[in-house]
């Protein structure tokens, strides 16, 4: 096996192979390849995991380049599509977004509990509740940033003044303490009424109808002159002296999944809100709303109807096609300087070459995993394999493979079996073995954590055959016929069903991601076999 013994370095396994560690004709021993294996990593398939690596795995596509010169404001996709990925690496590009006078600030945590866990307890009672809570919490959030730079005017000074009355302008900044703070702020704002339409003076020569210097509504003359500001005044004042500095804020939202992932009708009310709320942003030209958020749950608050949604126009949506695939594989293995090292290979010649990323592809994984003339190529078997029932496969799931593939491909070894033939480093024996553990955590950390209702219609399938019809649903689920298919529906829409058949005569066909997961057993219900593409 001359391929490898590439490695350049005096260090490199190969090296000390032909120093008498083992036969260098024979080709590499299963200690050295254990020993490379062990020093592998493809990383987190969690973006928040390996935030200090993201750039190293990151390809500069046209949709990120429009992302960061600021042309898109919302990024939708499904989960485990990256979106948090490109949040996280914006936010990390602070030094070179504040070259441009872009300043970021993130509305929530990175890592960790959610800043929006205590609305969960005491959820706002409307959603105009929730448009005034956000618009309190960004208001904030983008004063203390323009306090933080010194980015000051007459204007300003009363907005600050304003908001540090109020408590919304902390010398620290705790998100969390801060939403608290803005959501009891909001429901005192809205249990005033009429503000705009009368002012009375109280006993103490205080207008009634404000509170502090804030009012809900723009206010009236008289009121002005006594100092009264309405949130969207504020905004403007704040928005005014950032022209006259040429600064533009960038306010970060991603995992809002995560924040009401208890609650589809808390979720959809949040979002619906913030949606509204970015449309009124839209009105002061140095804020912007980037806007990270998963695609299923934009489909739930929209298919209802939602006007707003119409006037989203600066938005994309994350689609990863086959070669953008390929090229996230070998970069994840391409960080690996070892690897590099052991297969002589240059990492950028090989990342600048499409050609050549599915030759290594094919250095280092077996031409198939199952073998057979009518059997699919290893990279299409990873692809279908990972892919849900809407046949989109996202690179969390295609992550967490590799990795299993190499915990596998270890115990293999330790285990004293031979190593995979010329330069694998995968024998294609571990494939299936991996793939149990992905289908487990797609389904416990997707359907099961963010769905637990469909739990126990999933699990009367446990065991049954991978292709459903409508009667034999009827069965499993013990329901009529009309409520079976109107479930199957629902579970197609979450990605567990992919629809096969016509729509007078359906069949719901499981895809590969979620049988090992479920014990389910290839083939039709009733008997016949599912044309299952392998």
């Amino acid at each position: 096996m001359t391929g490898w013994t590439h490695g350049s370095s005096g260090g490199s396994l190969s090296a000390r192979r032909c120093q008498g560690t083992a036969p260098c004709a024979g080709g590499v021993n299963a200690m050295e390849r254990l020993e490379l294996l062990k020093r592998l990593s493809f990383g987190s398939q969690v973006a928040e995991d390996e935030v200090a690596r993201l750039q190293e795995y990151f390809v500069q596509t046209d949709q990120w380049g429009r992302i960061e010169r600021g042309e898109v404001d919302i990024v939708r996709g499904d989960k485990g599509a990256g979106k948090s990925a490109l949040y996280l690496l914006l936010d990390k590009r602070k030094d070179k977004l504040f070259d441009r006078r872009v300043l970021t600030v993130s509305a929530e945590n990175p890592r960790g509990a959610t800043v929006f866990r205590d609305l969960m307890a005491d959820p706002p009672a409307s959603e105009r509740e929730f448009v005034v809570l956000w618009k309190i919490y960004l208001l904030s959030l983008i004063a203390h940033e323009m306090r933080g730079y010194g980015i000051d005017s007459q204007g300003v000074s009363s907005v600050f003044g304003a908001l540090e009355d109020a408590h919304l302008l902390e010398r620290e900044l705790n998100l969390a303490g801060l939403l608290r703070t803005a959501q009891s702020f909001a429901r005192k704002l809205l249990g005033i009424k009429a503000v705009e339409t009368e002012v009375s003076i109280d006993a103490t020569g205080v207008p009634t109808g404000v509170i502090g210097r804030i009012s809900l509504a723009e206010p009236t003359a008289e009121l002005r002159q006594s100092g009264i500001n309405s949130i969207d005044g504020m905004l403007a004042k704040l928005n005014q002296a950032l022209a006259d500095h040429d600064y533009t804020i960038w306010v970060l939202l991603d995992r809002l999944d995560v924040a009401f992932a208890d609650s589809h009708d808390l979720e959809a009310n949040a979002i619906r809100a913030l949606i509204r709320t970015y449309g009124d942003f839209r009105a002061f030209e140095r804020f912007s709303l980037k806007i990270f958020l998963r695609e299923d749950i934009w489909d739930r608050v929209t298919e209802k109807g939602f006007r707003e949604a119409s006037h989203v126009t600066r938005y994309e949506v994350m689609r990863w096609t086959s070669p953008m695939l390929l090229n996230l594989i070998l970069r994840r293995i391409l960080s690996n300087d070892v690897l590099n090292q052991e297969y002589g290979i240059n990492k950028e010649d090989v990342l600048g070459d499409a050609e050549k990323q599915s030759e290594l592809f094919n250095r280092v994984f077996p031409p198939q995993v199952e073998q057979g003339s009518r059997k699919a190529a290893t990279f299409d078997w990873m692809i279908g394999r990972c892919a849900d029932g809407s046949g989109k496969t996202a690179p969390r799931e295609l992550i967490h493979l590799l990795n299993c593939l190499r915990d596998e491909e270890i115990r293999r070894l330790e285990r004293g079996e031979q190593v995979a033939p010329d330069e694998q480093l995968f024998d294609r024996s571990v494939f299936k073995l991996a793939l149990p553990m992905v289908s487990d955590t797609r389904l416990n950390t997707y359907l099961y954590a963010e769905y637990p209702d469909e739990r126990p219609f999933l699990e009367k399938l446990r065991g049954e055959k991978s292709e459903q019809y409508p009667e034999s649903l009827s069965e499993i689920w013990n329901m009529s016929r009309d409520e079976a298919l109107s479930k199957a529906q629902f579970l197609e829409k979450l990605g567990f069903f992919q629809m096969r058949g016509t729509r007078a005569e359906p069949s719901f066909w499981v895809p590969f991601l979620y049988r090992d997961a479920l014990n389910l057993i290839q083939g039709k219900a009733g008997g016949g076999v599912s044309d299952d593409e392998d």
